[in-house]
């Protein structure tokens, strides 16, 4: 009786213990199922948050109907939301979703394009007025007369404009596969062209049928106040065919012959080879003139300020011009027809179908003060 009763504690313990062994082996198989659902439902909404292919974000009845009835089949029947265009004009205009991703990586792509100031215009007439001399003014007492002040003088800026046009192609195959994103593509083909062509025009454009470049504006150095209006005052490099012995006196006398004004976001501009050689510019206590970027994705500096790479400007020769420096935003001028329109070609190049993009775009210098030059000779 006694080893019974002596025996009964010890029983209650060994039960007690496999308990809770049985109850840790259900919580631990419970946690295992939370964290299974936990992940499931974690999968569940990163594929909820991301678009399907071919999809981006909320697609307007106009997108939709532009892309799977006139780009992919060729239907204009179905154009009723974008009758802006007229394909007599040369195409129809794309909806404002593929313009704005146009928009955006033109900006992205085009380097001036980025710093320059962009207008939005509905004709090709676009002109705007610039005050050349500010309005003057005087000191006067409470009571003694007020004589007349001078009033500003103005100039016109009348951007040249030209029809800037990309032509990219997909086989017919590709625009049936419903998986193929059209708009995506589409949007990148065209700016990458555009992006191009605009480069070029906006640093040498001729102004013919195209924009005038910056560096096709007449040039002196003549300082600011004894300069015509649209003129650029350029410092001479001090070589004839490269630089002097000190070429960075002469990046200095660039950066301070532009006004203080001017200077709060100005940029210098060159090509990828005239930075090779400018990196190698030191000051006369053997520092580097130039300093990358602190951080990812920041522009690298020259004396301070952020350097742009645009390779469509001249390399370092005789007589050119291979370096800007500037408020791009006060000085020059980009403006553009807002819409780009389409027009689907099935013909011309069987069996691809041409998507035939044209946009109007202008540009020209808008205050000659706000850019300066260093040009390579004497």
């Amino acid at each position: 009786m006694d080893s019974e009763i002596s025996t009964q504690p010890l029983d209650a313990s060994f039960d007690l213990v496999a308990r809770q062994d049985a109850a840790e082996q259900a919580l631990s198989v419970l946690r295992g199922d939370v964290d299974e659902v936990k992940s499931r439902l974690e999968k569940v909404s990163r594929a909820a948050a991301r678009p399907a292919l071919g999809v981006t974000g909320a697609v307007s009845p106009e997108l939709k109907g532009f892309v799977d009835g006139y780009l992919r089949h060729g239907r204009e029947a179905e154009l009723k939301s974008v009758n802006a265009g007229v394909l007599a004009d040369g195409g129809y205009a794309v909806p404002r979703e593929i313009d704005v991703m146009i928009a955006a990586q033109l900006k992205a792509i085009s380097p001036i394009r980025a710093i320059a100031q962009v207008v939005q215009v509905g004709t090709s007439g676009y002109r705007k007025l610039v005050s050349s001399t500010g309005t003057t003014s005087g000191w006067v007492s409470e009571t003694a007369a007020r004589p007349e002040t001078g009033t500003a003088k103005f100039n016109e800026i009348a951007p040249p404009m030209g029809e800037l046009y990309a032509n990219p192609a997909a086989s017919q195959t590709m625009l049936d596969d419903a998986a193929f994103n059209l708009e995506e593509w589409l949007a990148g083909e065209i700016a990458v062209e555009f992006a191009k062509a605009e480069g070029a025009a906006f640093i040498n454009g001729t102004g013919t049928n195209q924009p005038k470049g910056f560096l096709g504006a007449p040039t002196s150095n003549a300082a600011d106040a004894s300069r015509a209006f649209g003129t650029l005052q350029f410092t001479a490099s001090g070589n004839a065919s490269a630089f002097d012995a000190n070429p960075e006196l002469k990046l200095i006398d660039m950066v301070h012959s532009l006004k203080a004004a001017h200077r709060q976001g100005a940029c210098f501009v060159m090509n990828s080879k005239t930075l090779a050689t400018v990196r190698k510019f030191k000051a006369a206590d053997g520092s580097f003139l130039w300093q990358p970027g602190i951080m990812d994705g920041q522009p690298a500096r020259l004396l301070g300020y952020p350097v742009i790479e645009a390779e469509d400007m001249p390399d370092v020769a005789a007589n050119a011009f291979p370096i800007a420096f500037g408020n791009f935003r006060n000085g020059y001028l980009i403006a553009e027809r807002k819409e780009t329109a389409i027009l689907r070609d099935p013909f011309t190049n069987k069996p691809f179908v041409n998507f035939y993009a044209t946009k109007r775009v202008g540009g020209q210098v808008l205050d000659s003060d706000a850019i300066k030059l260093i040009k390579i000779s004497v």
